[in-house]
């Protein structure tokens, strides 16, 4: 009988174990640990949408919706969607689930998202992000707050050294209309110089035109107008306010006119944490405000600002991850010695005291486990132990063994 070959892993995806899992888990326990800190609400939502969620809110030229969306008819016919982000989701979530009543919302999240590009370092095709979403609050203080949550979960991740948060300001509905209409005559000016993917933006997107990588494009780029220009009073005073904000804060930013978000829902305030340590890909967190979001899906004019960071870059940042510790390893030699530890492993985990069963081997190999684990205490039982009622307890950094009544195992431990 011919052997059946093993189903191969899917390109763009991972296992992720080990030292791995252990930055992993890190960013997402600090994560939850820091937005509790500022009253964010954890929500989940599903891992797949109608499709019409991500046209609508991403919109249908970005290259997102046209390339890179996993997209399938379910079996009633429905257009469902693979979610790549959250922020569109959420939206739909404020709106069909009448959480309107309860703004100003504030928002976090997590968990996996899907979008089928080529796979490089730190980018797969099923990767993971965490999100902070404030909905319903116009103030810029909302933008502030984002932002220094942002910073501080960058230092308690201890990966701020090196990431330097840039700033800009689309402006309002007035500022944006007025700086895009400079931006097309620019372009058009030098249109037979620019690349091809930026003729197809000028049509469609041309503020993306400012962050065009092609070589060609950039002299067009470093010399269009910038956005002071017409910006409103109203506009120019919500961006002072997000500066001081931070300022009084202490979290320090960077201007940079050219950072934009190419959809007519974006306002004011727009931001990237940066690095240099990632090689190309230097973007570990970024977002702005999305007024005009929730009314693009259906639902009344609804302020809402947020971002998201990808896991796996922030956990590539991270020093080297450190063994979780466990209190004990209990060392059972023989078959009575077994059945009895079994019984004393449940109370101690019962009782809060992370311990771990060292089945196999000699007294030596035993130990060593226990020192490999990274534990505290060794627990030994034989016959002796058991007819005495009481374990003998090795501190494994000392080497000091004491002898602990069965009973007393759990307040000597902790």
């Amino acid at each position: 009988m011919a052997r059946t070959e093993t189903p191969r892993r899917i390109r763009g995806t991972q296992d992720i174990f080990g030292d791995d899992q252990r930055r992993f888990g890190h960013v997402l326990a600090t994560f939850e640990r820091v937005r509790a800190l500022y009253c964010f609400q954890r929500i989940d939502i599903p891992v797949f949408e109608s499709t019409a969620v991500f046209a609508r809110s991403l919109g249908e030229t970005t290259d997102v919706v046209s390339k890179e969306m996993y997209s399938f008819e379910d079996r009633g016919g429905d257009s469902l969607t693979l979610r790549p982000e959250f922020t569109a989701g959420i939206a739909r979530a404020y709106l069909t689930e009448g959480w309107q009543q309860f703004a100003p919302l504030k928002l976090t999240t997590s968990g996996p998202v899907f979008r089928y590009e080529r796979p490089q370092k730190g980018r797969f095709r099923q990767f993971h992000q965490i999100d902070a979403e404030v909905i319903g609050a116009p103030e810029p203080a909302a933008d502030v707050e984002l932002l220094v949550l942002a910073d501080q979960l960058l230092r308690e991740l201890g990966i701020s050294d090196g990431v330097t948060l840039q700033l800009n300001t689309l402006g309002d509905a007035e500022t944006r209309d007025a700086w895009r209409a400079a931006l097309v005559a620019h372009f058009e000016a030098h249109r037979g110089e620019l690349s091809e993917d930026s003729l197809t933006r000028l049509e469609k997107n041309p503020m993306r035109i400012l962050d065009s990588k092609d070589l060609r494009d950039r002299p067009i780029a470093d010399s269009a107008p910038d956005i002071d220009a017409y910006l409103t009073l109203e506009a120019r005073a919500f961006f002072d306010s997000v500066t001081a904000g931070l300022d009084a804060a202490g979290v320090a930013w960077e201007r940079n006119a050219r950072l934009v978000r190419g959809l007519d829902y974006y306002r004011h305030t727009a931001f990237e944490f940066v690095t240099d340590r990632l090689g190309a890909q230097g973007t570990v967190l970024a977002g702005g405000r999305y007024d005009g979001l929730i009314g693009s899906l259906g639902g009344p004019e609804t302020a809402g600002v947020g971002w998201a960071a990808g896991v796996e870059r922030l956990a590539m940042l991270l020093e080297e991850p450190q063994l979780a510790g466990i209190d004990a390893v209990v060392v059972p030699m023989g078959a009575d010695a077994e059945a009895r530890a079994t019984g004393i492993v449940a109370d101690l985990r019962r009782a809060g005291v992370a311990v771990e069963m060292a089945y196999k081997g000699k007294m030596k190999a035993r130990m060593a486990k226990a020192d490999a684990l990274g534990a505290r205490f060794a627990i030994i039982l034989g016959d002796d132990e058991l007819a005495k009622g009481a374990a003998a307890v090795k501190a494994l950094d000392t080497g000091t063994q004491t002898e602990v009544a069965f009973a007393d195992l759990a307040a000597a431990l902790r």
